[in-house]
């Protein structure tokens, strides 16, 4: 009895894809200076937090947003962003200096998670104040990052803090909004996503990113290296607080 010839595997028939070898070393020389993050210091008040002169990168999100999980998937490191079991629970500006060979050259700076029902209103208005002080006053501040669950949308408060950098954007601050749980979504979910988020985001970028399936970690962490490293990649001159701006008292 003649054996049926056997179909080709479905594998064997799809064209593999293509890796552009100098997209692959931009992201692992991107990703090897993302994991020298180390702890530097704590500081529950701006004024308690020191001053540097190197360009630093903060994180802001709303609690639930993933914050803590995607800083520590940018610096594969399981811990350096603590991630409380009571979201809005963390309550300090926490900073980390970046750089090889034990050298700087870089501060990323990880914001309190805002907009948990739990918390007590006047230590929201506290936070609020001392992040909208903290995104309009900081001088050395090169680039903000705002975690998105793309299920729920960019909400109020995240239109609030949009507001509050803008100007500084219009000045030159590099402006992420990085789409968090993507896993989560469809492949037409995920565009859709992106299309609104786009349209709210007024100027900055915006990528899907998926801690569980690293999608999206390399073109963001390639992002974080030029802006602190504008010399060897685009562009990124730091921006100045506007001085016509005063501190804010209170966010709604």
């Amino acid at each position: 009895m003649t054996t049926p010839p056997r179909k080709p595997a479905a594998s064997y028939s799809r064209k593999a894809t293509a890796v552009d070898p100098q997209a692959a070393e931009r992201a692992r020389v991107a990703r090897g200076w993302l994991h020298t993050a180390h702890f530097l210091t704590s500081a529950p008040q701006l004024e308690h937090l020191p001053t540097f002169d190197l360009p630093e990168i903060a994180f802001v999100g709303r609690s639930n947003a993933g914050k803590s999980t995607a800083i520590n998937t940018l610096t594969q490191q399981t811990r350096l962003a603590f991630a409380s079991k009571t979201p809005g629970r963390t309550q300090h500006i926490n900073l980390f200096g970046v750089g090889k060979q034990k050298v700087d050259d870089a501060v990323l700076a990880d914001l309190p998670g805002y907009g948990y029902a739990a918390v007590p209103k006047e230590a929201k208005l506290r936070w609020q104040r001392v992040m909208g002080n903290y995104l309009m006053t900081r001088p050395n501040l090169r680039g903000v990052v705002l975690m998105c669950d793309p299920r729920h949308g960019l909400t109020e408060l995240d239109d609030i803090l949009l507001d509050v950098i803008r100007p500084r954007v219009e000045q030159g601050l590099k402006f992420l909004v990085l789409l968090t749980k993507s896993d989560k979504l469809t492949r037409s979910d995920g565009a859709k996503a992106l299309s609104i988020a786009r349209l709210q985001a007024g100027g900055g970028e915006v990528k899907l990113f998926s801690a569980l399936k690293q999608h999206g970690v390399d073109e963001a962490a390639e992002l974080l290296w030029r802006w602190a490293h504008p010399e060897d990649g685009q562009p990124a001159p730091p921006s100045e607080p506007p001085p016509e701006q005063a501190p804010i008292d209170e966010q709604p």
